[in-house]
């Protein structure tokens, strides 16, 4: 199958779900910087970068850890009314929430126009990229799915009517979408305790069982961390064992070593069903986008064995607009906007 014929090659069934940590952003602004010049912190160097060192310099001993996960967990257990805790929440909400994405396309602006409706996209992260380039992209053609699995600063919930839109506006009816709580990570979470990120985590759950049809998964940045033991537990429920995920593709995109990643998503992965890389744009989504379960079902469940050599449609790196950008997908929406005629 060449090119042109993969564009127009559109399948009903399949999914792909990309599971977002803090690397992904930071890939997302090494490539092109926040538009203000801010830096994406980690969990190592979250203090530093976010502005809590002043915090941390008054804790006792027995409190303080590297990893701002571990720091939270210590002054949470210590005391879980802390005055701190409060104070560290406002300032994070103010690091994040004023940050934008520059004008020129970004990784963020490549992932969502890469997938399509029957997919999604759940984060881990607070900052405000992925909605951003979803909304800057929502009208191109169809856009995946959103799940925020931690919350975030510019996602708000309208309890009244049961949507969430852009914290601090109004939904159609005039009532206002009010910020979503941040979860902190703290080792044990309670996703059932807050009504918005249950509703993330039950779709999240969903698409992740093989009752769904998603054939892809792909790990983009995610550590899983010891501290976030019960986000790793729950990934596992929904997803199950490898051996009963014989069929479907696992794919990391980190810069750790092969080995490391190997092991550390063991559970995930079945067999040779996976593969890791260092840079997006080696990965599924940037070599087949918007036809990544395509390109699956040609490489691992062929019809025919001539099925399974089917170029690949990558897409180019060096946009510098965002028209250019979405310009190069439009083939691959209108192939799927007449097949679903």
């Amino acid at each position: 199958m060449n090119r042109k014929e993969g564009i127009n090659n559109v399948m009903a069934g399949g999914g792909h779900v990309v599971i977002l940590g803090a690397g992904a952003s930071i890939a997302s602004t090494y490539r092109n910087s926040e538009k203000g010049g801010k830096a994406l912190p980690s969990m190592d160097n979250f203090v530093e970068v976010v502005g809590l060192q002043d915090i941390v310099d008054g804790l006792p001993d027995k409190l303080k850890a590297r990893n701002f996960e571990d720091l939270y967990t210590n002054i949470h257990n210590d005391n879980p009314k802390s005055h701190l805790l409060v104070e560290i929440e406002n300032r994070i909400k103010a690091y994040f929430s004023d940050m934008q994405l520059p004008d020129e396309p970004t990784i963020y602006d490549y992932l969502v126009l890469a997938l399509r409706s029957k997919d999604l996209i759940a984060t881990f992260n607070w900052d405000p990229f992925l909605y951003q380039a979803f909304s800057r992209n929502y009208h191109v053609g169809s856009s995946p799915m959103l799940a925020f699995l931690h919350g975030s600063v510019i996602i708000g919930l309208c309890k009244e009517e049961g949507v969430r839109g852009h914290a601090g506006t109004k939904t159609k009816n005039g009532n206002i979408f009010q910020p979503t709580k941040l979860l902190y990570p703290i080792a044990r979470k309670n996703y059932n305790d807050d009504e918005f990120i249950k509703s993330e985590w039950d779709l999240t759950k969903h698409m992740l069982s093989k009752d769904s049809g998603t054939v892809r998964v792909t790990i983009f940045g995610y550590g899983a961390p010891e501290s976030d033991a019960e986000a790793v537990s729950l990934l596992n429920e929904a997803y199950g064992t490898s051996l009963e995920r014989e069929m479907e593709q696992f794919e990391i995109i980190d810069i750790a070593p092969d080995e490391f990643l190997r092991q550390k998503w063991n559970g995930f992965i079945h067999t040779h069903h996976y593969n890791t890389t260092n840079s997006y744009f080696n990965s599924s989504l940037a070599q087949n986008p918007r036809r990544t379960s395509e390109s699956f079902f040609h490489h691992y469940q062929p019809i025919s064995p001539g099925e399974m050599f089917r170029e690949p449609n990558p897409v180019p790196t060096n946009f510098k607009t965002l028209k250019e950008l979405q310009d190069w997908h439009r083939p691959l929406i209108q192939a799927e906007e007449s097949a679903s005629q």
